[in-house]
């Protein structure tokens, strides 16, 4: 990774001198061990997430629609109250079981589409809210009969760039998977460059986790380039940890975009029809960075948001294919390790 200190880079953009072609990159098998990956999956599964579940993103709460999820076979809804702040709970609605999905919201209330029951928030006909929590990107709801942990009053959140500084997008995809498929393969940094050659190259890990378990030692760091076009790529060096059971974050601590952060989230959905595990991906990326140019992004954020959300999605395309086959490997016992 080039250390050229960013007050004399005048683009972020570098030209690789040798490009390697694909095949006679270093081979990173020998130090994607898989009792690292594991070790790490079962450190993650330890930590406390207070039982909140991210259901999707907060740009996509509309006036007037609830946004729905269904959370390890739950029915949630969420949707903005009078005063604007989210409010939610379950998805069904306890007068004769109609999703309340399909029903409308006026001037901050549901009403259900099938007789009228009209909720407000409040407890009404053995409908209970469920807590609910913005963090300006994501929206989160806290069950605790699934999580089955003790409550925390929010979610861990990751530190984050400045949201008004930041431009942010949100991804959303689902596989056949279980969460931990899904943070496994965010946990495994060595892929990076073999299985997305075209988003990166020039992947080293540097730094993978020791073992004590603290926030400063059980990180995975990875000098990396994004690639743009042909020779022109951007150097960045970031850090993967799992601040909770079901998240993957990646800071971007040197380099272009410093600051940067990408978070993963898995959230269980249930059983299919077949009674095989559905689990969303809900990615956010909040990209931010110190050079003047980045404010006129921000304003073109309403053109960038597609195009960052389809390279997330290309990304994760082939990675839910993965976390499906390491799914169906492991359910038949085949898994490695």
């Amino acid at each position: 990774m080039s250390r050229v200190p960013p007050e004399r880079r005048r683009l972020p953009l570098s030209l690789r001198r040798r490009p390697v072609p694909w095949e006679r990159q270093r081979a990173t098998w020998p130090d994607a061990r898989p009792a690292v990956i594991a070790q790490a999956l079962k450190r993650a599964q330890g930590r406390p997430s207070g039982n909140w579940y991210v259901v999707g993103a907060s740009s996509g709460l509309r006036d007037d629609r609830p946004l729905a999820r269904t959370v390890a076979g739950q029915e949630v809804v969420v949707w903005r109250g009078a005063d604007g702040r989210p409010v939610g709970g379950p998805g069904i609605c306890p007068h004769l079981g109609a999703p309340l999905q399909d029903s409308p919201v006026r001037r901050g209330t549901l009403v259900c589409h099938w007789h009228g029951l009209a909720l407000d928030g409040t407890p009404c006909a053995g409908w209970a809210p469920l807590p609910v929590h913005d963090d300006g990107v994501l929206l989160w709801v806290r069950l605790d009969e699934v999580g089955g942990e003790a409550p925390l009053a929010g979610p861990v959140v990751a530190r984050r760039p400045e949201r008004a500084r930041a431009l942010t997008a949100v991804h959303v995809g689902a596989g056949m998977c279980d969460v931990e498929d899904i943070v496994a393969n965010r946990l495994d940094p060595w892929h990076g460059a073999w299985f997305h050659p075209y988003s990166f190259v020039d992947l080293r890990v540097v730094g993978s986790p020791d073992g004590s378990g603290s926030d400063r030692d059980d990180a995975f760091t990875v000098d990396v380039s994004f690639k743009v076009a042909g020779r022109l790529v951007v150097p960045v060096r970031a850090v993967f940890t799992a601040p909770e059971p079901r998240t993957v974050v990646m800071h971007i601590t040197e380099g272009e975009g410093a600051g940067s952060v990408v978070e993963t989230h898995a959230t269980p959905l249930g059983p299919d029809e077949l009674g095989r595990p559905r689990t969303a991906v809900i990615e956010a990326v909040m990209a931010s960075s110190d050079r003047p140019g980045f404010a006129v992004a921000r304003r073109a954020a309403p053109l960038l948001r597609p195009l960052v959300r389809s390279a997330a999605g290309r990304l994760w395309r082939d990675d839910l294919a993965y976390a499906e086959r390491r799914w169906r490997l492991r359910s038949t016992g085949r898994f490695p390790g």
